[in-house]
């Protein structure tokens, strides 16, 4: 599908995903380590696995001090691996793999494509919405607004993109537009 406008809009989860990652991965080392201690021997298996996951919790931290952009994927793909050689809940390493694969899509900036046909928000499963079920679609102030006839109220604020600066003005004569064939089409329908 061919898009003629497409907004990116700003996340606001992703501090709150790295807090929850990050206790979840602190959660395995100590899971680990208590492995050790609960059985009174020493295990290269579990202490390897509490070493790599405690490298990588200071890796991230380093590089969110320095301004660099984190990511827990691997050290929760990590730690769901190590969850399967435990004696007991390897079942959590079922959701180690999951909120790993989520959290990319969690971090991924939010996209909302436009085309003549409907209006296309790109999250894990695409919500198609037909022009016909909006009342009213601006942006303003980089704040993109999605009005549904049902009182549903959509708002976030877009990212700063200085390559793609498109004229506010110019996107909402094209939703206006967009919606004025879609009330004429539903008028003939319903005639």
């Amino acid at each position: 599908m061919r898009y003629h406008y497409v907004v990116t809009l700003r996340r606001d989860n992703e501090k709150a995903v790295d807090i929850i990652s990050f206790f979840l991965c602190l959660l395995s080392i100590l899971a680990f380590v208590f492995q050790q201690i609960n059985t009174r021997k020493f295990n290269p298996f579990f202490t390897f696995a509490a070493l790599l996951v405690s490298v990588g919790l200071v890796y991230n931290f380093v590089s969110s001090k320095n301004g660099k952009q984190v990511r827990f994927k691997n050290w929760l793909l990590i730690s769901g691996v190590f969850w399967l050689g435990m004696p007991y809940l390897q079942w959590l390493s079922a959701i180690f793999f999951i909120l790993a694969f989520l959290e990319y899509q969690a971090k991924y900036p939010l996209e909302v494509g436009f085309s003549n046909e409907m209006v296309v928000i790109n999250t894990l499963i695409k919500r198609k919405i037909p022009w016909t079920d909006f009342k009213n679609v601006m942006l303003k102030d980089g704040l993109l607004t999605l009005d549904f006839k049902n009182n549903k109220l959509f708002q976030k604020e877009a990212l700063d993109d200085e390559e793609d600066d498109v004229d506010e003005d110019e996107f909402n004569d094209y939703c206006k537009t967009r919606l004025l064939n879609a009330n004429q089409s539903g008028l003939m329908i319903e005639s």
